[in-house]
Formats: structure tokens, C-alpha cells, sequence
């Protein structure tokens, strides 16, 4: 159990300045501890919950190296919630503890995966746009402040930049294919699009949690600027295989070299994240039946480790 503070002692607060990771036995704030646990664990829940839409096209992929790409992605994801588990129990949150707020809905988890993924295209689209967007949040994460928690993001980041060339490769194949397929891929790409925007968080003068999270250098660059960064990458490679961003207002500002696009609509970011998106009680009714009927797998597994203890 992690040391905590009523308020940033000299020790942490040097580490802080310096640029030391903080570490599970250093004297941290209990703010600190609070903050980390909510946003490690809500991080390891979007990795689980994330696992549903794409465990649905196993069985429908369309090729067996389709299949073979797809499960290792599910699996890989599989491991990066269990990596992100393992980090917050570091600061002395049980797991149990953890999923018990995601069932009941009192922890949450990324608002993209309350979306239903309706063909292959969308397997696409989740690869290309959502895994590349975490790509672009999670790098910054391997220098959050927090040593377990970065240390986490160094393999998982490395993965995700597997995923995202997955996704990017199948949605280049359909838009290269038929006309149907060219067109499942743009449909795939106007309905994802503005949910993958959403994950950077609101807008930072909006952000709840932004101002504490750059002070303990938890974050490292802001919401807005983040989703700059996704949007500049992501025109361009939309231009490469010829499907087109859908944005009517999208532009290139010659002055700044930065694309400007859309306002987004926060309200339904805000509906979906509360528990009213398309898919939201969908999620989370699987993930307890599926964790109900693996009781006796974990109790086995307790059960076993206990003999040698």
C-alpha cells in the first residue's frame, strides 16, 4: 500500500520537479493515489469492454489470416487490461474491487465502445481510427509520472501500433475493392470518425480532471492538442487510400499547417459516457454474465496458488 499524504510532501514533490517517476512505496498525496486509480483502472476497463465488439467478427472474418490478425489483437488487448489491473493495484485498489465499479456503474470506461461494430469495415475502422487514437494519447503516457503505470505503456504501445496498421490495411483493401466494399469502408469511416474524436476527452477548458493531472505530470499534453495531432495524421492517410473525412467544414489552415474541422457534438459524448449509448447495457450485461461464469476458473486458480503459499 502506497504512502499517502494529505498534501504533496517536500520528497514527492522534488521527484515531481525532477522528472522521477513516483513509485508504489514513495510518500504520494492521496489526490494523487485517487487520480491514478481512476484513470488506470478506467483505462484497463476500455481495454476489457473494448474486446467485445471485435470478439463478435471471429467467427465472420473473412479470410483465416483475418481470423489469426484478429484474435491476436483481441488477445493482446486482453493483456493490456490485465497490465493496467496489475498498475493500480500497485496503489492498493483490489481488482475485485475494480471490476465491482464497472458493473455497477460507478467507474467508466471509453464512450467509443458504446457504438456497435456492423460489418468487417468497422473491425477496419476501430483498428485504423480507434487503436490509432490511443496511440496518440498512450505515448505521452510513457512518461506519465506514475513508474508502474509507464512502465505498463511501453509494451502497450507497441501493440496498438500493430492494431492500427491492422485496421488501416483492411480499410485500404475495401476501399481498392468493389464499389460495395469502397462504400461499406466510407460508411464505416462517417460513423467512426467523431466517436474516435471523442476519446481525447472535452475540450480542455471543459476538462474536470486536465489541471491537477498536468501539475503531478500525470498527462503530458493537453485533450485539444492531443486530438490536433490525431486529426493532422489521419486527413492525410485518408487522402492515401481515397476515402474522404466526413466533415463538411474540414480545412487546411495554410497559416497554422493545422487541419480545422467540425465543432463536436459534446452532448452526445456526455449521453453515451453517462450509460445511454447504443450498446451501453449491451457491454456491460456480457462482461458480468462472462465474469459470473468464469467464478470457477478463479476461485480453481486461488485454490492451486494457495498449496504454495
Amino acid at each position: 500500500m502506497p504512502t499517502t499524504t494529505s498534501a504533496p510532501d517536500d520528497f514527492f514533490t522534488a521527484k515531481i520537479k525532477r522528472g522521477d517517476n513516483i513509485e508504489p512505496r514513495d510518500p504520494m498525496p492521496e489526490e494523487y493515489r485517487r487520480h491514478l486509480i481512476r484513470q488506470i483502472s478506467q483505462h484497463a476497463h476500455s481495454e476489457i469492454i473494448g474486446m467485445q465488439p471485435e470478439g463478435n467478427w471471429i467467427t465472420r472474418a473473412p479470410s483465416l489470416r483475418a481470423k489469426m490478425i484478429l484474435l491476436a489483437k483481441i488477445q493482446d488487448e486482453g493483456g493490456h487490461g490485465l497490465y493496467l489491473y496489475s498498475a493500480a493495484e500497485t496503489l492498493g485498489v483490489g481488482r475485485e474491487e475494480m471490476i465491482e465499479q464497472l458493473q455497477t456503474g460507478k467507474a467508466r470506461y471509453s464512450s467509443v465502445f458504446n457504438y456497435p461494430a456492423l460489418t468487417w469495415a468497422d473491425i477496419g475502422a476501430i483498428g485504423w481510427l480507434v487503436d490509432g487514437a490511443a496511440i496518440v494519447n498512450q505515448v505521452m503516457l510513457q512518461r506519465t509520472s506514475y513508474g508502474p503505470y509507464a512502465r505498463a505503456m511501453v509494451r502497450i504501445c507497441k501493440e496498438e501500433s500493430f492494431h492500427q496498421r491492422q485496421g488501416y490495411e483492411i480499410m485500404a483493401k475495401m476501399a481498392a475493392g468493389t464499389p460495395e466494399q469502397r462504400d461499406m469502408a466510407q460508411d464505416a469511416l462517417n460513423r467512426w470518425w467523431a466517436p474516435a474524436l471523442m476519446m481525447f476527452g472535452p475540450p480542455d477548458a471543459e476538462s474536470l480532471h486536465s489541471k491537477k493531472a498536468f501539475l503531478w505530470k500525470i498527462k503530458r499534453e493537453s485533450n485539444d492538442a492531443l486530438r490536433q495531432k490525431f486529426i493532422d495524421k489521419t486527413v492525410q492517410q485518408a487522402e492515401v487510400i481515397g476515402l474522404k473525412i466526413p466533415d463538411p467544414e474540414l480545412r487546411l489552415n495554410a497559416e497554422t499547417g493545422h487541419y480545422e474541422t467540425s465543432p463536436l457534438n459534446w452532448e452526445e459524448f456526455h449521453r453515451v459516457i453517462d450509460g445511454y449509448g447504443p450498446c451501453n447495457r449491451q457491454r456491460l450485461e456480457h462482461h458480468r454474465r462472462v465474469h459470473e461464469e468464469g467464478a470457477w476458473v478463479r476461485e480453481a486458480a486461488a485454490a492451486y496458488a494457495g498449496k504454495f503459499n
